[in-house]
């Protein structure tokens, strides 16, 4: 079995690209355009057919520095079940302190998604090596900037949900270190060229910086 087993956290370019939906029989096409546009966080939700299979696709095509597992894992026989191929990456839509457990016993980086205070210690101190801010669309610039000023510095904090090219800049000053993208980056209808496309527009959109 090929492992996705990279050394650099958090990954260089802080971008997660969030494959709902993502059919095995694309999955190798989707990833080498993400991976060709400078992506090197991949997950694939758990919550549609085939996860499974389009992350054991994309494990072996990886670049040694990406990271490849899956979203939505929501309990600790799914994180073995990311595990079983190979993959580095669990993320998960709440925090859950036994699916943190499981994936750190494999060696795997946990994201769980937060959105108070209390969930964010919590998921901290259980481990988290990121925290994914869901959904990002019910919280203020102002709320996460909050959160900035009592978490550890250095804690990876990743907004998911409704996030564009043209709105991560004010993310960013607010406290934002990276993101997931979901849907204004991926939908099983778009063609290659159409994510292709997507993909540069937010790598372009972050290496622009932050404006002032």
């Amino acid at each position: 079995m090929t492992e996705s087993n990279p050394t650099t956290w958090p990954p260089e370019l802080p971008l997660v690209a969030i494959l709902r939906g993502l059919q095995p029989e694309r999955a190798a096409d989707v990833a080498r355009v993400l991976f060709d546009a400078g992506f090197r966080a991949l997950e694939v939700p758990l919550n549609r057919p085939g996860a499974i299979a389009a992350i054991a696709t994309i494990v072996p095509l990886a670049p040694a520095d990406a990271w490849i597992g899956a979203g939505t894992v929501l309990d600790t026989a799914q994180v073995d079940a990311v595990g079983d191929t190979g993959a580095s990456l669990v993320v998960s839509p709440h925090f859950d302190a036994g699916v943190v457990r499981r994936a750190r016993e494999r060696g795997m980086r946990v994201v769980p998604g937060v959105f108070t205070a209390s969930e964010a210690f919590a998921a901290w101190r259980a481990g988290a090596d990121a925290l994914k801010i869901f959904p990002a669309e019910a919280m203020t610039h102002a709320g996460l900037a909050g959160l900035t000023t009592v978490l550890p510095p250095g804690l990876p904090l990743w907004p998911v949900g409704g996030i564009a090219p043209d709105n991560l800049g004010p993310w960013r000053r607010a406290g934002a270190t990276g993101f997931g993208l979901g849907g204004g980056l991926f939908k099983p209808e778009l063609t290659i060229l159409e994510i292709a496309s997507r993909a540069r527009a937010y790598v372009d959109a972050w290496n622009a910086g932050v404006p002032a």
